[in-house]
C-alpha cells in the first residue's frame, strides 16, 4: 500500500531539488525557448533568396517581361547576364545555385509556332535539395509569367485544363506552422527522457538515494514521487512552449486545448516511463545523458516525422518507427494545431502511446528494487 503521507514528502522534497537545482531550470524553461527560437527562426523550409544566373541570349521585350518576373520574385536574387559561361564558374564554386538559360530564339519560336520555345535550366546536382528548388521555383515562377503575358496580350489558351492548386491546413506554406509544433515533442522529450534520467543518476553519485533506501519508503512511493513531480514540470513547459507557438510565432489552433493536453499527458507518460527505465539500468550521469539521447531525442528527432517524412523510409525504419512514442505524438500536435479535432486519428495515436509507455512501466518495475547492488 502507498502511504499518502510519505508520498506527498516525496513530492515536496523532489520540487524543492528542482527549485534548487539550475539544470532542471535550465531544461525544462529556457531550453524550450531556445529550441523554439532555433526552429522558429533559424531553421525554415522555405527556401528565399535563391542566387540564380539568369543568361538572356534574346533581347526582344517579352524576353525583358520574363526576365522582370525573375527579378521582382522574393524567391530569387538574380544576376543578369549574356552568356553561359559566365556563370559556369559561378555555378562550380557555389556562388550562384543554378542558371537559366533564355534561347536566343525564344521570341521567334512563338511567331513560327504560336508556342512559347523553353527555357534551359541548370541547377547542381551535388545538393539535389537545392536542385529541386531550383527547378521547381523556376518553373512556378515561368507558369505565372505566362498567365500574366496570355492575360495582358490576349494569347489563345494552349491548354483544355487549367490546374488552380489549393492549399489545405497550411494555406500560406509557411514551414514554421509544422516545424514547431513539431519541436513541441522534442521538449517534451527531453523533459521525460533525459532530465528524468539524469536526476535519478545524479542521486546515485551524490549517495542520497542511498539514504532514501534506507527510509521506510517502498520502491512504489519513490517511483511515484519522482515521476508525479516530473510529469508536473514536463506540463509546465508544455503550456509555456504552447504559448510561445501561439502567441509568439502566431501557429493556428485549430483543434481543442482540451485534446492537446491530454495528447501531452500521454506522451509525457511514455516519455518519463523511458527516462526511469533509463536510470533504473544506470547510475551514472554520463551514462544516462548517452543513453537518453540515443533512446529518446535522436528517434524523436529522425524517426518522428517530425522532418524526415517516413513515407520516404527504407520499410524496415518504417516499421521502427512504430516503437517511437515521438511519431504519434508528432501527428497529434501537426493534426490539432493545423487540421483540427481528427477523432479516429488523435484516437489511435493516443492508444498507441498509452501502450508504450504502460509497457515501459511494467518493464521498469519488473527490474527495479530496493537495494544498493
Amino acid at each position: 500500500m502507498t502511504n499518502a503521507r510519505r508520498l506527498k514528502a516525496l513530492i515536496v522534497k523532489e520540487f524543492y531539488q528542482i527549485i534548487r537545482d539550475p539544470s532542471s531550470i535550465l531544461i525544462s524553461l529556457v531550453l524550450p525557448a531556445i529550441l523554439l527560437f532555433i526552429y522558429g527562426y533559424g531553421i525554415s523550409l522555405d527556401y528565399r533568396h535563391l542566387k540564380i544566373g539568369l543568361v538572356l541570349e534574346d533581347a526582344a521585350p517579352d524576353v525583358q517581361s520574363f526576365a522582370k518576373s525573375l527579378t521582382d520574385s522574393p524567391y530569387f536574387s538574380v544576376d543578369i547576364g549574356r552568356h553561359q559561361r559566365d556563370f559556369d564558374r559561378k555555378l562550380v564554386d557555389g556562388s550562384v545555385r543554378g542558371i537559366v538559360v533564355v534561347p536566343s530564339y525564344f521570341s521567334s519560336f512563338r511567331q513560327r509556332t504560336d508556342q512559347i520555345a523553353p527555357i534551359q535550366v541548370i541547377a547542381d546536382g551535388s545538393e539535389p535539395n537545392t536542385a529541386n528548388f531550383v527547378q521547381n521555383y523556376v518553373q512556378g515562377a515561368f507558369q505565372n509569367w505566362l498567365v500574366q503575358e496570355r492575360i495582358s496580350s490576349r494569347w489563345a489558351p494552349w491548354e483544355t485544363v487549367r490546374l488552380e492548386p489549393r492549399f489545405w491546413f497550411n494555406e500560406e506554406l509557411e514551414s514554421r506552422n509544422f516545424l514547431i509544433p513539431g519541436s513541441i515533442a522534442l521538449i517534451m522529450t527531453l523533459i521525460g527522457t533525459l532530465l528524468t534520467s539524469l536526476v535519478v543518476a545524479r542521486e546515485w553519485e551524490r549517495g542520497t538515494m542511498e539514504a532514501l533506501m534506507a527510509t521506510p519508503v517502498t520502491i512504489k512511493e519513490l517511483v511515484l514521487g519522482k515521476l508525479i513531480s516530473y510529469f508536473l514540470l514536463g506540463m509546465v513547459s508544455f503550456f509555456f512552449s504552447a504559448a510561445i507557438a501561439l502567441f509568439f510565432y502566431d501557429i493556428p489552433l485549430r483543434g481543442s486545448w482540451i485534446l492537446l493536453t491530454l495528447c501531452s499527458m500521454v506522451f509525457l507518460w511514455a516519455a518519463l516511463g523511458m527516462g526511469l527505465l533509463i536510470s533504473t539500468t544506470s547510475k551514472n550521469q554520463f551514462v544516462a545523458s548517452q543513453a537518453a539521447i540515443i533512446s529518446g531525442f535522436l528517434p524523436a528527432f529522425m524517426l518522428s516525422g517530425f522532418i524526415f517524412e517516413i513515407s520516404s523510409m527504407p520499410s524496415p525504419i518504417q516499421w521502427l518507427t512504430y516503437l517511437i512514442p515521438a511519431k504519434y505524438f508528432v501527428s497529434c500536435l501537426q493534426t490539432i494545431f493545423l487540421a483540427g479535432t481528427v477523432g479516429k486519428l488523435i484516437a489511435y495515436n493516443l492508444a498507441a502511446m498509452a501502450f508504450i509507455g504502460l509497457l515501459l512501466f511494467l518493464y521498469t518495475a519488473r527490474i527495479t528494487v530496493k537495494r544498493l547492488d
